[in-house]
């Protein structure tokens, strides 16, 4: 797999608190919904990603891999 942009979407616009838990990754907060944006350089790095969305208790909405355009 080569890095490439992933946007992993949960519901609630989480507070800063949240956004050191994705250190590296843009944290927008919006409508509702807060988008987690970022290169992920692997399978591994995107679990453990979304397990630490699990383990925070969020809810999981979306993730879905975007171009460099879509920022």
């Amino acid at each position: 797999m080569q890095p490439t942009r992933y946007r992993i979407v949960v519901a609630g616009e989480l507070s800063r608190r949240f956004a050191t838990a994705f250190d590296g990754m843009t944290v927008q907060c919006a409508g509702g919904q807060t988008a987690i944006t970022g290169v992920v350089v692997d399978q591994s790095q995107l679990h453990g990603l979304l397990d630490r969305v699990g383990d925070l208790g969020l809810e999981l909405v979306s993730v879905n891999a975007v171009g460099d355009e879509e920022r």
